[in-house]
């Protein structure tokens, strides 16, 4: 009944000042605004990457050769690549904790189907390629062992290729050009979206890879005919993945006879780690900017302690009166302390308001992720509250410890 009569009482000193209320919770409202715009941008970011790390598959090892190595016989990444479908073979076959591998090749070609052309990717590979990845299809099969080992003519197209390629209509069985080369569509994967690399992976097309050698892609790209652009390398499970990277990379060596000196003509990757990192500093820079964008709460705080003082001194002989009337020290106390928490709250509603609709409409505008969650909706107003009763207790304390008589005489 107390705290009701309290928040009725504050309601109304609020309500009979609303411009100087208003300006007052100007700080709060800035404060929380930055604040739960950083927010959304920051968990909008970690959630994107987050999604990202999911569709490169668990546990994935990449080799590939070094980034700064080129000159002839470069592969489509620029780099010249010594890596070949024994090496894949050997690390299969010699590592316990590599479960699969998968070599592969890739480079852009024009993929057509009667009216209908598109730009695409097509990746030379082995089925072992969409388990690793983790990768189901959406209709048809993957390549049987027979056509790998046979070099046959068939495709396996990602969800935008076919989109593109076919429309509505079931591509199964259908027959796609590449680069001249017809091609029967056997299966259609699942949609996995764009990688942490801006890539998008559902564009694409997927054939054996002896098929993108001896039609595609050739041997004109590699140091020899077994020569591969990468290799992916699925470890047994997450705690294996750092004995399998050291484990690799000495048996690469020694097949490739590495001297001790000598740097590698291969670099192994944990593609998932490195997403991850990226994650964490995304998370820490977010934080970083939430926690500039709060010192604006801050200040809003102190602005806020400061009218409380001016409006406690304002109101000394009613002080004074309630006082005198019967009204505890802690009355008073609950009064004022509930007009600043209202002031905060408000500021924090409206604050969150124009946060929230900042972050969506930059969000969208600039294609950046957003995320709001329950939590930090929740937490803007708790915050603001909080800075409320923790500016609003200083004046408060003063207002209740005021002598009645001293404060009837006041002027």
């Amino acid at each position: 009944m107390i705290v009701l009569e309290s928040f009725k009482v504050a309601l109304r000193a609020l309500q009979a000042n609303l411009l100087r209320s208003f300006l007052t919770m100007l700080g709060v409202i800035v404060g929380v605004a930055s604040v739960v715009s950083m927010v959304a941008f920051a968990a909008g970011a970690q959630r994107q990457i987050s999604e990202q790390i999911k569709t490169l598959g668990a546990n994935v090892l990449m080799i590939e050769p070094p980034r700064n190595s080129r000159g002839a016989g470069q592969t489509g990444r620029g780099a010249v690549s010594r890596l070949t479908e024994e090496d894949a073979e050997a690390i299969a076959a010699n590592i316990a904790q590599i479960a699969l591998t998968a070599p592969a090749l890739r480079g852009n070609v024009l993929a057509v189907h009667k009216n209908r052309n598109t730009w695409t990717t097509v990746n030379g590979t082995t089925s072992s390629y969409f388990a690793i990845r983790e990768w189901p299809l959406k209709h048809g099969r993957y390549f049987s062992q027979q056509e790998q080992s046979g070099a046959g003519k068939v495709a396996v197209l990602g969800q935008l290729t076919a989109e593109q390629l076919f429309g509505d209509t079931d591509p199964i069985g259908q027959v796609i050009r590449v680069l001249s080369v017809p091609f029967e569509v056997i299966g259609v994967l699942s949609e996995k979206g764009t990688s942490g690399w801006g890539r998008a992976q559902d564009q694409v097309v997927f054939v054996p890879i002896r098929t993108a050698k001896q039609r595609l892609i050739g041997s004109s790209n590699a140091v020899h005919r077994n020569s591969v652009e990468y290799i992916l390398a699925k470890a047994v499970s997450s705690s294996a993945v750092p004995v399998a990277e050291k484990r690799m990379t000495a048996l690469l060596r020694q097949r490739h006879r590495i001297g001790s000196g000598a740097a590698s003509d291969f670099l192994v990757s944990d593609p998932a780690s490195m997403m991850a990192a990226e994650n964490a500093v995304k998370r820490a820079l977010g934080w970083l900017l939430s926690g500039i964008a709060s010192v604006s709460l801050i200040v809003g705080g102190i602005g806020i302690m400061n009218i409380m003082l001016v409006s406690v001194t304002e109101r000394t002989r009613e002080i004074g009166l309630r006082i005198a009337i019967g009204a505890s020290p802690g009355h008073v106390q609950l009064q004022f302390l509930m007009e600043a928490v209202l002031l905060c709250v408000f500021g924090g509603a409206i604050g969150l308001a124009i946060g929230a609709s900042a972050a969506v409409l930059v969000g969208q505008l600039a294609g950046w992720p957003v995320f709001l969650s329950p939590l930090s909706v929740i937490g803007g107003v708790a915050v603001s509250a909080v800075v409320g009763l923790i500016f609003g207790y200083f004046p408060a304390r003063k207002a209740s410890k005021m002598d009645p008589v001293a404060a009837l005489k006041f002027e």
